[in-house]
């Protein structure tokens, strides 16, 4: 018979296993500079216009001294790799074990494989100074209002969070307006905090005006120091 409390028994040495994911991909990223990291589907083939899109961005940001992170996966995270590695910059996979659909792509020239999911995503609020979305499913969206609520609680710095992609995200905008917004669910002007565009130079230059403003991040966000 299994003993049902072997799991919980397990706990407290699984934290040595959660302690060493954190200190390996400190220690990496902390080595990598100012960087952006984009978000988007798994499943966006080369020929989509987004996946074109994400490579030149990646390679405008590339160009910049600024390094790229997504999530190390295919679809818009190879395509966003792709363009950084292309561009001779840093291309950073922040890649995660999962059973079907993530397997590491070859552009990342700085991978680091996690197994949890939580350590994963503080390394990418961390180590980033904007984010860009493109279209994308769960994880994306997961992505988007975990950063945009840090930024809105003020837990972060107000980064750029940019949503590429007109005709993908003006549906979740609008709902967000007339239901979220007007039933006072959110506070009026929360929704300024994220920017769309269907311009790849208009996500470079916001990234770049923010970075020539602010400067690279010198400290850790309050929520994770």
């Amino acid at each position: 018979m299994s003993d049902g409390n072997h799991f919980i028994r397990e706990d407290p040495w699984r934290i040595f296993r959660i302690m060493s994911e954190f200190v390996d991909s400190f220690q990496t990223m902390s080595e990598v500079g100012p960087a952006v990291t984009i978000f988007g589907s798994a499943r966006t083939k080369p020929t989509d216009k987004y996946y074109r899109a994400t490579v030149e961005i990646a390679k405008g940001l590339a160009k910049h001294k600024l390094a790229v992170i997504t999530g190390g996966g295919p679809g818009i995270m190879e395509a966003a790799n792709k363009g950084a590695a292309h561009a001779g910059g840093k291309s950073v996979g922040l890649n995660i074990e999962l059973p079907h659909e993530q397997s590491g792509n070859k552009f990342a020239n700085v991978p680091i494989h996690f197994h949890y999911f939580f350590a994963r995503k503080v390394c990418f609020v961390k180590y980033s100074l904007g984010f860009v979305y493109m279209p994308g499913g769960f994880g994306t969206l997961d992505e988007l209002f975990e950063v945009l609520t840090l930024v809105q609680t003020q837990r972060i710095p107000q980064f750029p969070l940019i949503l590429f992609g007109r005709d993908h995200w003006k549906g979740l905008l609008a709902w967000m307006k007339s239901r979220v917004e007007k039933d006072k669910l959110i506070s009026p002007g929360d929704l300024d905090l994220v920017k769309i565009t269907d311009d790849v130079d208009e996500v470079i230059a916001i990234i770049r005006d923010y970075e020539r403003r602010v400067g690279p991040p010198g400290t850790l966000p309050e929520a994770f120091a």
